[in-house]
């Protein structure tokens, strides 16, 4: 893929839950150059968050020597976000996107992931091969804030 035109931004990092807050602020601080509102600020945190989350710890079960990638890619009002492991993967995907499932059970707020997920971008599509880890691919059209104020 041809990166000319394309503006984007990668990042590697230690599977590490304190390194959830930075991806988070990082990937809303490059795409603040778009000026989407709070709520779409908010709801690409809150996905950033989840599928950051997922990857530490079910992908590589809070082991801490994994790596996470995160690309973020906009053109236009476009924003493409691709989150990665090399984990455990998921054996079945379609399991795993039902609200409430998981596989872990023991931690509180588990299950809902791919659900918010699904309900705060426009598409969400998920890879995974046991044993080779999970990619997360989302995107969420932003609305212009000059149609948004004239509403």
């Amino acid at each position: 893929m041809s990166e000319t035109g394309k503006n984007f931004m990668e990042l590697k990092f230690s599977s590490r839950s304190e390194n959830e807050a930075f991806a988070r602020v990082t990937v809303a601080s490059f795409i603040s150059q778009l000026d989407p509102t709070v709520e779409e600020l908010t709801e690409i945190k809150t996905v950033v968050s989840e599928a950051v989350t997922n990857a530490v710890i079910h992908g590589y079960e809070e082991k801490e020597d994994g790596i996470i990638y995160i690309r973020t890619d906009i053109e236009g009002q476009k924003v493409s976000i691709t989150i990665s492991d090399q984990g455990i993967g998921i054996e079945d995907i379609n399991e795993a996107r039902q609200p409430l499932y998981t596989s872990k059970p023991e931690l509180e707020r588990s299950g809902m992931g791919f659900t918010i997920m699904e309900n705060f971008m426009d598409e969400v599509m998920i890879h995974s091969k046991p044993g080779k880890g999970t990619t997360v691919h989302m995107v969420k059209y932003l609305k212009s804030r000059q149609q948004t104020m004239a509403h």
